[in-house]
């Protein structure tokens, strides 16, 4: 059997539409060769390079949008490339998600889930080459699927301020601002209401997807609304961040996940919490255990601290 012959190098190591291997001088017959599956109509991939259903890889999306005109990944495709916390449900479902402008055709394709909507110029942008909604908008398109809690998850990831000696960036993401205008422009939107509750749900400080559920599991539980991650001085040079903390009642909340199980992380947190006993404070530490069943127990510690330093419920 003949060895086909090679691709060019700009096609060798990501899939690639029929039209831009023709461009680049590749032969029909080359492309009919069964070394280059077609996942989709239109589309070929080098049978080295990447696996097909790899929903949330630019490479693999790209050529899908590309060959739709007009089009560009969104809804759980951009949830997943934008990597959103918060829990969409349908998430795993390997299919691409596609958006074009609603004076056109909604795509209709293998491994595909078209839609079709009202998009503004700023709601489109590039990542790696690939046309995707932007932070705000996908936001805005996952809020039909996504629960109100969760819908405040991605905002507060996406307004809190970063850390740039970790993050290699100085601003969020978006801005509260940002958002509301985000659905003033798309009134009547499926899912809008619960944007709505999310966004007034939304505080800037969150720096994890668990210390947002915890904090709105403590206040729809009736507990005060902490403060997030706000420095407090515990002595002369003693400063610690807690992830949530009620001052007034001397009550700070840490959520300790997976890398608290480290020996050195153990060894600071025990520095920690010393340094808060020291100070008056009080520390509760929650872990994933806690957050089960609606974090009823976490609820219960905090509330417990709380009521033993003075909190009156009303």
């Amino acid at each position: 059997m003949r060895t086909p012959q090679p691709l060019p190098a700009l096609l060798a190591g990501a899939p690639f539409t029929f039209q831009e291997a023709l461009d680049a001088g590749v032969s029909r017959r080359r492309l009919r060769h069964r070394s280059l599956p077609s996942p989709s109509r239109g589309i070929r991939i080098p049978d080295h390079a990447l696996v097909p259903g790899q929903a949330t890889d630019v490479g693999f999306i790209r050529p899908f949008t590309a060959v739709t005109e007009f089009s560009a990944a969104s809804h759980a495709t951009a949830f997943g490339l934008w990597s959103f916390p918060g829990f969409l449900p349908g998430s795993d479902d390997p299919r691409i998600h596609i958006s074009r402008p609603d004076t056109m055709a909604i795509p209709r394709r293998t491994g595909v889930v078209g839609h079709v909507g009202q998009f503004f110029d700023d709601e489109i942008t590039s990542l790696d080459g690939l046309l995707i909604t932007t932070r705000t908008r996908t936001w805005l398109d996952v809020s039909r699927k996504m629960s109100a809690d969760e819908l405040t998850v991605v905002a507060d990831h996406l307004v809190r301020n970063p850390r740039p000696e970790f993050e290699g960036r100085t601003e969020p993401y978006a801005t509260l601002e940002q958002l509301a205008d985000m659905l003033d422009r798309h009134k009547g939107t499926p899912g809008i209401r619960k944007a709505r509750l999310a966004l007034e749900q939304a505080r800037i400080g969150s720096d994890s997807a668990p210390e947002t559920r915890l904090r709105l599991a403590l206040e729809n539980a009736g507990l005060p609304e902490p403060q997030l991650n706000v420095a407090a001085e515990l002595g002369a040079g003693v400063v610690r961040q807690p992830d949530l903390a009620y001052p007034e009642h001397r009550v700070a909340v840490e959520y300790d996940g997976e890398p608290h199980s480290e020996p050195a992380q153990i060894v600071r947190d025990i520095a920690r919490e010393e340094d808060f006993a020291r100070a008056g404070w009080h520390l509760v530490r929650i872990s994933k255990r806690h957050m089960e069943n609606d974090a009823r127990s976490a609820v219960a510690k905090v509330r417990a601290v709380l009521l033993d330093r003075g909190w009156t419920p009303k």
